[in-house]
């Protein structure tokens, strides 16, 4: 069983990594950053549609700030979502500004809704993690998905990523008839293989989203991490592992069930192979955002050393023992994936 050992601290964009962000367009001017948020006068808890507590709270701002400050959101979904194209405001405005008040680093979460249709949207607002930058970075480069993102001193700006949590697709789609089990199980060998090669921790099912696509003959499944604050940071191999996360169980047993180790392992060598390949067409964002890596500090000591030992004995390759920090861990176990 995956335990992360205890709270992990928020670590400051380098300058390092700031340049990269400046050189892929990643850092951006914005109107308004997260501490002026935290301008709010009250707050209530946020039920959802069965009454249960969410853990976010709706906050309300002054009349003074609220006109300047929803102008401002706006503006920054603007430029996460147009490119800065003004024009697109025209139609929007916000329907309500939330607070995760258990988060680690208690995101808000704006909704911004077309008066138009109705049709709504969210998006981020959080401290600046590098952890998190790098995952997110990680996650754009080296996975199926595309991730929207804007950095500017210490505010992310971060998409929402549509899907069913994992949790609640567990509780409540595992009886679904049109439910295709092989096919999922099969997604969670891949999703579980991606997170372990690009170091990515904490999968459990609250940190994913389940996306389902109806085919014209079956339904296709893609699993996709929402939360990238455990990028490179633990030290126990397992942690990177979804597949030992408790919460996972209903997928794990999924698996067990439905697929033979044979095909487990065909499946992993297939996303390897996949990754190898993003890895080759993005070579010089990889070389750059490793380089930034290798001379920043985004986890203890401790952890290093336990990772680099763990991951040693799990390739056998003694070169992670011969790593200094996490930057140097990533760079080790991609170079995994191109070996011949």
């Amino acid at each position: 069983m995956a335990l992360i050992s205890k709270k992990k601290r928020i670590y400051p964009i380098s300058n390092g990594l700031r340049r990269y962000l400046i050189k892929y367009s990643r850092e951006v001017d914005i109107p308004i950053h997260y501490h002026e948020l935290l301008r709010y006068t009250s707050s209530i808890a946020l039920y959802d549609s069965r009454e249960q507590d969410t853990l976010w709270e709706t906050v309300f701002y002054d009349q003074s700030d609220r006109e300047e400050i929803h102008l401002n959101v706006k503006k920054i979904y603007a430029l996460l979502k147009a490119g800065g194209d003004m024009s697109v405001m025209e139609h929007l405005y916000v329907d309500r500004i939330d607070l995760c008040v258990y988060g680690n680093t208690q995101p808000f979460r704006v909704r911004i809704v077309n008066r138009i249709n109705d049709n709504f949207d969210y998006f981020y607002v959080k401290n600046a993690d590098a952890s998190r930058v790098y995952g997110l970075e990680f996650e754009h480069l080296l996975s199926p998905n595309r991730i929207s993102y804007l950095v500017h001193q210490n505010t992310l700006i971060e998409e929402h990523i549509a899907g069913i949590p994992g949790d609640k697709f567990m509780r409540a789609h595992m009886n679904d008839p049109h439910l295709n089990p092989i096919r999922l199980a099969k997604e969670f060998v891949k999703f579980n293989e991606r997170c372990f090669v690009r170091l990515l921790g904490d999968m459990h099912s609250s940190n994913f989203v389940i996306d389902v696509t109806p085919d014209f003959e079956e339904t296709h499944y893609r699993i996709r991490a929402i939360d990238f604050d455990q990028q490179s940071y633990e030290g126990k191999k397992s942690i990177y592992l979804p597949q030992y996360f408790k919460e996972n169980n209903v997928l794990i047993q999924l698996g067990m069930k439905y697929i033979t180790p044979e095909s487990m392992v065909q499946y992993q060598k297939e996303e390897r192979a996949l990754i190898a390949t993003r890895l080759k067409s993005s070579r010089q964002g990889i070389l750059d955002i490793l380089r930034s890596m290798e001379h920043d500090t985004i986890s203890p000591p401790e952890n290093i050393a336990s990772l680099k030992i763990d991951l040693a004995k799990h390739y056998g390759n003694d070169k992670f023992l011969q790593c200094k920090n996490m930057g140097q861990i990533m760079k080790t176990s991609l170079e995994e994936l191109i070996k011949k």
